[in-house]
């Protein structure tokens, strides 16, 4: 039988192997390591990438920053739990501590707050990205909805983790929030209930949301997350493109050009790890410097009995909250999100017209009737805002009608019609296929309820009503 080397290098290199499973010989430690993260690195990406997908303006590095504030909120977090504590006795207690007490507490603090707010915008940035680059057409249909359903994740961890502090922000923001589940038909009530631990935010509620906000939560963006990468890397990654005018003479040079430099692969060790890294510390440096100048918020201690005016939901729901003011809330909290919902997760399952993977708004036609609907949006939302808030009240135009039909399904209806309307204007002003038609019509979407958020942070005051910025504040 023969001995096993006991020399310490010999070791060394058959642990090495172990983990790297690679054949290739290891002759000395800069090669051993460089196997060992050659291996690990290509769980997440693959060996050679194409050297177009590097453009940084194409993927804006999305995807890898949101691992990177993953794995921030993860060591943040472990971190917060040494020093807090679940309870509405000790909860607020356990904050101000980290403030005054704790080393660097408050520095971990807003660390995980403010990655934790970003991440949700980064998330959504990504998804907007994919959806503008055609990276939801076939076979990364799945992934797409992969996708929609982390960022539900992400919301739903920053949700779940703004009632944690126990001040009058997170207690009444909480209460808002969940208050629209109750405008679900026939299981709003009961899942109110569960959620809350009762009828009202309580301890109980505290211990149940500690609980999704640390191991169920984590454990879902986990496992969907790591599905969500090895799906990126069977269905391949989109390549960007360019498509060169055709009134341009050397268009077909730039197209040939074009098609050598996508065909062209490049190892991704050290190409795209290299640029990863760099990206990394530039993002790591400039979010410790916010953290450093800018505390998380951190009102009074929650005062069940005293109601902040106004009692606004979180920045991410105030777009919905804003939808409530205008609609029914069945139709506010309920109909409207599900359309939205349904229209996400089906849209990558719809035929498309036209080739355009990889190009930025699909075609250059795409992207001027992409400025049309941001434009329309951003000039229409705020007038029909206004309009229903100093002008019409449907509710007294048709006190005949159950407010579900005059506040609810008439509104409802309007606005279905006119973004329909505008689906087929702008599909034959342009003369514009589906796809780009549906792309204006999705940035109308986008853009509105962008648009409604913002009214909802900055101007919305006492009563919820209209004033400007610097009265709100």
């Amino acid at each position: 039988m023969t001995g096993i080397d006991p020399r310490p290098e010999a070791i060394t290199q058959r642990v090495v192997e172990s983990i790297s499973r690679d054949d290739l010989p290891l002759v000395d430690d800069r090669s051993r390591l460089r196997y060992v993260m050659n291996n690990l690195i290509l769980h997440i990406h693959p060996s050679k990438v194409s050297k177009a997908s590097l453009k940084f303006t194409y993927t804006w590095g999305l995807g890898g920053l949101a691992i990177l504030l993953l794995t921030i909120l993860v060591g943040t977090g472990i971190m917060l739990m040494f020093v807090y504590t679940p309870t509405p006795e000790t909860a607020y207690t356990d904050m101000l501590r980290l403030q005054t007490e704790v080393n660097f507490g408050q520095l971990v603090r807003n660390l995980h707050h403010w990655s934790g707010n970003l991440l949700v915008i980064v998330v959504f940035l990504h998804l907007l990205r994919v959806f503008f680059t055609g990276g939801l057409r076939p076979p990364r249909e799945f992934n797409w909805v992969l996708g929609v359903f982390l960022l539900l994740l992400v919301v739903g961890a920053n949700f779940t983790g703004y009632l944690l502090p126990w001040d009058q922000l997170a207690y009444w923001a909480v209460t808002v929030g969940t208050s629209l589940l109750g405008y679900l038909p026939l299981i709003g009530e009961p899942l109110a209930r569960l959620i809350l631990g009762g009828s009202e935010v309580s301890g109980a509620t505290l211990t149940n949301f500690y609980g999704l906000h640390v191991a169920i939560i984590p454990m879902l963006v986990f496992f969907a997350g790591s599905f969500h990468i090895w799906r990126v890397r069977k269905d391949s990654l989109s390549v960007p493109r360019n498509l060169p005018r055709r009134s341009d003479p050397t268009a077909t040079s730039a197209t040939v050009k074009a098609e050598k430099e996508q065909q062209e692969k490049v190892p991704t060790l050290p190409h795209l790890v290299s640029i990863e890294f760099v990206f990394a510390l530039v993002v790591l440096a400039l979010l410790v410097l916010w953290v450093s100048w800018v505390n998380a918020p951190l009102e009074t201690a929650a005062d069940p009995n005293h109601s902040p005016n106004p009692a606004k939901a979180a920045w991410y729901f105030m777009g919905l909250q804003e939808l409530l003011l205008h609609f029914h809330p069945m139709f506010g909290a309920i109909v409207i999100p599900a359309l939205a919902m349904v229209g996400l997760l089906v849209f990558p399952y719809l035929h498309f017209d036209s080739d355009s993977e990889g190009i930025w708004f699909r075609s250059l036609k795409g992207r001027r009737m992409a400025w049309v609907g941001a434009v329309t949006a951003l000039v229409v939302t705020p007038l029909l805002v206004l309009l229903d808030e100093y002008v019409l009240d449907l509710p007294a135009l048709m006190p005949s009608l159950p407010s579900v039909i005059s506040n609810g399904w008439i509104p409802l209806g309007f606005v279905l019609l006119s973004l329909w309307l505008f689906y087929v204007l702008i599909k034959a002003l342009f003369r514009a296929n589906r796809d780009e038609a549906r792309q204006s019509l999705f940035v109308v979407l986008v853009v509105s309820f962008v648009v409604l958020t913002v009214i909802g942070i900055a101007f919305r005051g006492e009563g919820m009503m209209l004033m400007l910025p610097w009265e709100v504040l």
